[in-house]
């Protein structure tokens, strides 16, 4: 499988809330990526920026939330030796949990950090346990992530499960994937492209031409 050499506009548009919409500018490079997003909602925006180390695995996420009368921001970076921290601003009263991380440890095993509702971090363990090709692991594969919950930009260990239904098709355009998160018990499909990007994921987002 050949990933695009060439940075992708990518838009979803959600189908738990049909108001928000998803934009994501990836630039797919050897074995790792950089991207930057925004998802806008009728109650706030989030811009977020990401990148990775080669192998897919993450070393920075950037992301600023805007309401009305309120604002948060998030740094969460992971170092080479396998260690996150994160740093936070807050301003206005929410009533949400605070943001950031409280307990650092908790990501020991995290490699991948997971910005909720956000259909392009899953592309990140579906390529690193090369899921698009006929050669993926039979097994489904447990990994911790780094999840960053929205909109509050609170950081909680998540425990997911990846594994292959279908390699990808030049036929059809896409691979599938089986996800499921303990984060609300969440189980489903994911159709993805070439590059390992959400083409639909049931319950949360669904590509836009």
């Amino acid at each position: 499988m050949t990933l695009t050499a060439q940075a992708r506009t990518i838009r979803w548009q959600g189908l738990d809330d049909p108001e928000r919409t998803d934009t994501a500018v990836v630039s797919f490079r050897e074995r790792e990526l950089a991207a930057a997003g925004t998802s806008v909602t009728p109650g706030y925006t989030v811009t977020w920026t990401l990148s990775t180390v080669p192998g897919w695995v993450t070393r920075h996420l950037s992301v600023g939330v805007k309401g009305n009368g309120w604002a948060r921001t998030l740094l969460l970076e992971r170092s080479t030796e396998g260690r996150w921290t994160a740093e936070t601003t807050a301003s206005g009263n929410t009533g949400l949990p605070a943001p950031g991380l409280e307990d650092p440890r908790s990501l020991d095993e995290a490699q991948d950090a997971d910005l909720g509702l956000c259909p392009l971090t899953n592309t990140m363990p579906i390529l690193r346990l090369d899921l698009l090709n006929g050669s993926a692991p039979p097994d489904e594969t447990q990994l911790t992530m780094a999840w960053v919950e929205i909109p509050s930009l609170r950081v909680l260990p998540s425990r997911q499960v990846y594994s292959q239904v279908r390699p990808y098709s030049p036929e059809s355009g896409r691979a599938v994937v089986l996800y499921s998160s303990d984060t609300g018990g969440f189980t489903a499909e994911l159709e993805v492209d070439a590059d390992g990007a959400v083409l639909d994921y049931p319950g949360l987002a669904a590509r836009l031409p």
